[in-house]
């Protein structure tokens, strides 16, 4: 293990290119393993990122559509058959739900009508929310997680770093600057990581609550007129 220590401390003493790729390349196992699982959850991290933009981009334009058609609809019931069967628009799946309910207890009381339609609806904006909000706790994850990530494999770097000069002998800044610099590439590449993944998911937070608070007053509209 020490004479390997010593080998890499040759070596560092005399590589001088600190691209990115050298430092990957320069730096042990663990090192390698670390920056490999940030790169991987960064990469998973901006895909969740690019697709939530997406989903709510998507759903604001298609909600706001469909609460524009149905108030001005003189009927919920036909405005409800006219719908098609299959929709991505939470809003509708919660309509649907709770109008098929309606339609179903058209022959209860008005106070037993009134309470299982409610109940619909809140089971309805349950099963949408979590569709919503699916893989949030992704970025949560890697926020919270991927600095700590990169401070290990910086950790780990610098006692490399210490062990290759207590072997050498050496403290020039020749020997010491590689395995620091590969080091702390780690803890860049574990806030590069964690930054956009804490600020996309305050965004999507805050998103998904306007968006169901939105859902919410439709609901209470809707229960207000059956």
């Amino acid at each position: 293990m020490e004479q390997e220590i010593a080998t890499q401390a040759v070596g560092l003493g005399g590589a001088t290119d600190f691209s990115l790729w050298k430092l990957f390349i320069r730096a042990d196992f663990v090192v390698k393993t670390v920056i490999l699982i940030l790169i991987a959850s960064s990469i998973f991290s901006w895909a969740l990122i690019f697709d939530k933009v997406r989903l709510f981009r998507r759903i604001d334009q298609s909600t706001k559509s469909f609460e524009d058609k149905f108030w001005k609809q003189k009927s919920a019931e036909a405005f409800y058959k006219n719908l098609p069967n299959k929709s991505d628009d939470p809003l509708t799946i919660i309509f649907k739900s709770a109008m098929g309910e309606v339609i179903k207890t058209r022959s209860k009381s008005s106070a037993v009508q009134s309470a299982r339609v409610e109940r619909m609806l809140e089971v309805s904006i349950d099963n949408q929310l979590k569709s919503v909000e699916k893989n949030f706790t992704y970025l949560a994850t890697i926020g919270s997680t991927a600095p700590f990530i990169g401070l290990f494999g910086t950790v780990w770097g610098i006692m490399n770093s210490f062990q290759s000069i207590a072997i050498s002998r050496n403290t020039s800044l020749a020997i010491v600057a590689p395995g620091i610099a590969e080091a702390l590439f780690a803890t860049a590449l574990g806030l590069l990581a964690a930054i956009p993944a804490v600020i996309a998911y305050n965004k999507f937070n805050s998103d998904s609550q306007r968006y169901f608070a939105r859902v919410d007053n439709f609901s209470k509209r809707f229960l207000s007129i059956i």
